[in-house]
């Protein structure tokens, strides 16, 4: 069978056309041998959406973006997306636009509801929303940390004019001399420490010495210590104590007139002939002094004594 030039022609026209519309339709992510539902999204702001965008349903692509269309007098955009019919969601999920990465520009992703609702149909409008972006949420973040670093600048300068007008051309050298003068009692705090250092940590050292005399002297004292526990302290006390009854009984019997010392303690015969002893003895030493001759004679010619004359001092005794 042969064709004719004509028909050559209008065959290869076809061809030619139909191969032209499944190339646009694929560059337009829109598989033509592929049965897919179409749905429609109104929305405030697409976000810089274009036509083949993706369709995503938890990070997997179902579809593409077919069409956007900016609606009148509302200025609405009307987004129209097809989705694979092997994906069934509720007719209450959610055509969100979301960013797809820094540079990777605007995706749109359905959020599905597993509800007991009526399913998704072919040309049914579902919900829309727009999840913020990079730059909205560093916008969001950064407004407020913006607001308190301009706070504080305001502040800043308040303080540093505050303190220019308070510190004078004088008040500013007093306070260079006090910080001059603090950095050199920085300078002798870490002398000292150095030499208490020294003194610590050299067996030479003032206090090394100090800390290991004290260290013997520590166990000096835990040797008598340990002494004076090994001694027989109880006999020692039980015998003082024995000794100090004694001589209370002996206090006591004193103290009743019994014995030799409580008779002297509390008779006064004794006490009498002491007294009577003493007078008679001060008598004989006033005669002595008053007739010597009487006692001590001495004479060449034989003269006689004399007869003895009582003092007229001890008259009254």
């Amino acid at each position: 069978m042969k064709f004719s030039n004509e028909a050559k022609t209008a065959l290869l026209f076809i061809f030619g056309a139909a191969l032209f519309f499944i190339g646009f339709s694929y560059l337009k992510s829109n598989d033509v041998f592929v049965s897919d539902r179409v749905f429609y999204g109104l929305y405030d702001n697409t976000e810089g959406l274009v036509n083949g965008t993706p369709v995503t349903i938890n990070g997997y692509t179902v579809g593409a973006v077919e069409s956007c269309e900016l609606l009148q007098p509302s200025a609405k955009v009307l987004v129209t997306f097809r989705v694979e019919n092997d994906f069934p969601f509720s007719k209450n999920s959610i055509a969100q636009i979301y960013e797809s990465g820094l540079i990777g520009g605007k995706a749109l992703a359905i959020i599905p509801n597993f509800d007991n609702s009526t399913k998704a149909k072919h040309k049914d409008t579902l919900q829309t929303s727009v999840a913020p972006g990079l730059t909205d949420l560093v916008n969001e973040k950064l407004s407020p940390l913006q607001e308190k670093i301009e706070s504080m600048i305001v502040h800043a300068d308040s303080v540093f004019i505050a303190f220019n007008n308070v510190f004078d051309a004088q008040r500013q050298e007093a306070l260079r001399q006090s910080i001059g003068q603090f950095s050199e009692t920085t300078s002798v705090l870490t002398s000292l420490t150095k030499s208490l250092d020294m003194n610590l940590n050299t067996p030479d050292g003032t206090l090394n010495k100090t800390f290991s005399s004290l260290e013997r002297v520590s166990a000096n004292a835990a040797a008598i210590t340990d002494s004076l526990q090994q001694a027989p302290l109880a006999a020692t006390i039980r015998s003082l104590q024995q000794t100090s009854n004694e001589l209370a009984l002996i206090t006591s019997k004193i103290s009743s007139g019994e014995g030799s010392l409580g008779k002297i303690v509390h008779s006064d015969s004794l006490i009498n002939a002491l007294n009577q002893t003493n007078n008679q003895a001060q008598l004989l030493l006033e005669d002595l002094r008053l007739n010597p001759k009487r006692y001590v004679h001495f004479s060449l010619f034989g003269k006689k004594n004399k007869a003895y004359q009582e003092s007229k001092k001890f008259e009254h005794q």
